[in-house]
């Protein structure tokens, strides 16, 4: 059914307000936006951030009275609206639109991520079989592939590896299509490992090779490949445990950092490893190296 749609630019003091008051006159979903590509990044435990410029998008049916809408809104807010657009949106197949926003991606020479609902465009090549879902970890985000580049271009014959917080279990399975023998993942989410362990098995990977664990649970066995993409915060308090499970002459690759972490991520880890140059994709980095 087609829809109405109110725009509003607020700031994160209106937020709590504004939604309120879309709900009280009537919006059948609210959505919040970020107005200029601004990223939030590590918030505090128990708090929803929101950018300095957000775009609030409010939905109500097609036949709403514009008029008295607007009206009722600036009754319930006390005062003169922010700055907004109203828009009306036609009918369309949601579902189709959202699948084709996901199209085959291809990361260095070998690897292709592909939805369920495309052929691979080069059936003879790597292909891994992955849809969006709720863990993290699809090949959109630049983080990930950053991370499947680099396993795209190393030799993991032989190699076991471990997929430290493994969200949807890409980069394991990845380093099993391209070679691995043997694969292990963790994550603090038991929705993660349950993810990925549907993502295994869609890509036909036997879950002998490719165990996951809770941290508490994870074997202390170094790993010849490490991949650890969470984020710069936890890279750094951890880099004790993360260097530990790295064999010596072993390698690891580190996302998840911003561009300007880049250096306190470095400095916790260039003692243990003979660190690559940084690699830079959209503002965020990859680091990479071989343990001493």
């Amino acid at each position: 059914m087609p829809w109405l749609q109110l725009r509003l630019a607020i700031t994160p003091e209106q937020a709590s307000t504004y939604e309120d008051a879309l709900l009280d006159v009537g919006a059948v979903s609210v959505t919040f936006m970020d107005a200029e590509d601004q990223p939030i990044f590590e918030p505090d435990l128990g708090t929803t951030p929101l950018w300095s410029h957000t775009h609030l998008l409010a939905l109500f049916e097609a036949d709403t009275d514009e008029t008295a809408l607007l009206a009722h809104l600036q009754l319930l807010c006390g005062g003169k609206l922010p700055e907004h657009q109203i828009e009306h949106i036609a009918d369309q197949d949601w579902e189709r639109s959202w699948m084709d926003n996901f199209q085959p991606m291809r990361f260095g020479r070998r690897l292709w991520i592909v939805p369920s609902w495309h052929e691979a465009p080069e059936p003879d090549a790597v292909n891994l079989l992955l849809d969006p879902g709720l863990a993290f970890g699809t090949g959109t985000h630049p983080t990930t592939a950053l991370c499947l580049e680099w396993l795209d271009g190393q030799d993991l014959d032989g190699c076991t590896v471990l997929d430290f917080g493994c969200g949807s279990g890409i980069l394991a399975i990845a380093a099993l299509l391209l070679g691995a023998p043997q694969a292990v993942g963790t994550d603090i989410d038991p929705q993660a490992l349950e993810a990925s362990r549907d993502n295994a098995s869609r890509n036909g990977i036997d879950p002998a090779r490719f165990p996951v664990y809770l941290p508490e649970q994870l074997p202390q066995q170094a790993a010849d490949v490490v991949v650890a993409n969470i984020l710069a915060g936890p890279l750094v308090s951890l880099a004790p445990q993360i260097t530990a499970l790295v064999k010596s002459g072993g390698r690891l690759a580190l996302s998840g950092i911003l561009a300007e972490q880049a250096d306190e991520v470095r400095a916790a880890y260039e003692r243990a490893f003979e660190l690559d140059p940084t690699t830079l994709k959209d503002g965020w980095v990859r680091i990479s190296g071989i343990r001493r």
